[in-house]
C-alpha cells in the first residue's frame, strides 16, 4: 500500500494544485530553473514545510514544466515553491534565488497570515515572511442547479462595487463588513435600488501592504493599497474578503456569493486586470512570478534587462504577448466563468 503522501511523477498539465480522489497534481512553469522544490505545509501559519519535494529527478519535468502527484495529500493543506537558476538581471533578466519563497501563479487560494513584503525584497531567506498557496478541490460544491443569467445588456443596471468597502461601514449592519458574505447579506437592499448586475472592483489576491504611506490630508493615517489593481494571485479570491481564509475557503465563499446574487436575480461582473502585477519594479518584491521566470512573465528593458518597462505607471508591464502568459490569461477567465 502506498504511504500517506508518496510522491510519483505527475503530470505537466493542468498547471497549479489539481485535486482528485487520491491525491494532488502540482504544476508550474519555468524555463530556465535549475531546480524546483516544493514546499508542503499543514497550516497557513506553518513557518516549517512538513514535507520538501525535490523536483530535480527527470520524470518531474516536461519542456519547461515542473510536476509532480502527491499520492494521499488532501485539499485545506498549504504549498509553495523554492526556485534555483542562474542570478542574472541586467545581462538576461534572469532573477532566480532560492532563498525566496514563492506562491504558485495558478493558486487558487492564498493565505497571508506570515506575509511581510519587505521580506520579500531582500536577497535573504523569508520563508517565515513567506505567502502560501492553499490546495482546494474545486469539485467539492454543489452549485444547486446555478446558472448564469444572461439578461440583455440593454435590460441591465450595473452597480459598481468595491467588496471591501461595501459594507464597511458601522452602518451597513452587516454581520461580517467587508467580506463575500457581507455582500450577500444586503442583497435585499441591492433589490431595493433595482440593481441586476454588481460589476466587483478586484477581487483577485492582492497585497493591501504594496502601499504604506502617510495621507496627505492626515499623517496619522497610513495608506495602503485599498482598491486592489496590483494583483498577486489573477486565480485566488482576496483573502481579506473571506471570513475564514485559513480554512482554504476562498472558492467556497466566492461561489456562495455568487450563486445567491444569481437566485436573486442579479448578475456578477468581474473587474480583472492583466496588464501588472505587485512585484513592482527592480527594486519590488519577489513573490512569483519574478522568481519563476522574470524574463517571460515581464517586459525588460532591452539595454538594461534588471529594469522594467513601466508602460502601466505601476512599477512593471505583463509581457502578454508571451504564450506562457497568454495561456495564463486566457485559462485564467475561462476559470473564473466556468468554475466561479
Amino acid at each position: 500500500a502506498d504511504s500517506p503522501c508518496t510522491v510519483e511523477a505527475g503530470s505537466a498539465h493542468p498547471l497549479g494544485a489539481t485535486v482528485d480522489k487520491m491525491g494532488v497534481n502540482f504544476s508550474v512553469f519555468s524555463e530556465h530553473a535549475d531546480n524546483v522544490e516544493l514546499l508542503i505545509f499543514d497550516d497557513h501559519d506553518s513557518v516549517e514545510p512538513t514535507q520538501v519535494i525535490d523536483l530535480s529527478h527527470h520524470m518531474h519535468r516536461t519542456f519547461h514544466f515542473w510536476h509532480c502527484y502527491v499520492r494521499g495529500l488532501k485539499a485545506g493543506t498549504h504549498y509553495a515553491y523554492r526556485v534555483s537558476g542562474p542570478w542574472d538581471p541586467s545581462g538576461r533578466g534572469h532573477r532566480f534565488n532560492r532563498n525566496k519563497v514563492l506562491v504558485d501563479p495558478y493558486a487558487k487560494g492564498i493565505t497571508t497570515t506570515l506575509w511581510d513584503r519587505g521580506a520579500a525584497c531582500t536577497p535573504d531567506d523569508n520563508l517565515a515572511q513567506s505567502m502560501r498557496g492553499a490546495v482546494i478541490d474545486l469539485n467539492d460544491y454543489d452549485w444547486q442547479g446555478d446558472r448564469p443569467l444572461n439578461r440583455p445588456m440593454h435590460e441591465t443596471i450595473v452597480y459598481e462595487m468595491h467588496v471591501g468597502g461595501f459594507t464597511k461601514s458601522e452602518t451597513s449592519g452587516a454581520r461580517s463588513p467587508g467580506t463575500f458574505s457581507g455582500v450577500v447579506e444586503k442583497i435585499p437592499y441591492l433589490k431595493s435600488l433595482g440593481v441586476t448586475a454588481v460589476e466587483l472592483l478586484p477581487v483577485h489576491q492582492f497585497d493591501p501592504s504594496e502601499i504604506q504611506k502617510p495621507s496627505p490630508t492626515d499623517p496619522s493615517v497610513m495608506l495602503t493599497n485599498y482598491w486592489g489593481y496590483s494583483t498577486v494571485g489573477f486565480f485566488a479570491p482576496h483573502s481579506g474578503y473571506c471570513e475564514s481564509p485559513e480554512m482554504a475557503d476562498h472558492i467556497r465563499e466566492f461561489r456562495d456569493m455568487v450563486k445567491a446574487l444569481h437566485r436573486a436575480g442579479i448578475e456578477v461582473i468581474l473587474d480583472v486586470v492583466f496588464n501588472h502585477t505587485s512585484e513592482g519594479q527592480h527594486q519590488g518584491p519577489v513573490m512569483s512570478f519574478k522568481g519563476f521566470e522574470n524574463d517571460v512573465y515581464y517586459h525588460l528593458v532591452q539595454q538594461d534587462r534588471q529594469y522594467y518597462m513601466d508602460y502601466t505607471g505601476c512599477g512593471n508591464t505583463v509581457n502578454c504577448n508571451h504564450p506562457v502568459m497568454d495561456k495564463l490569461i486566457v485559462e485564467c477567465l475561462e476559470f473564473w466563468v466556468r468554475e466561479m
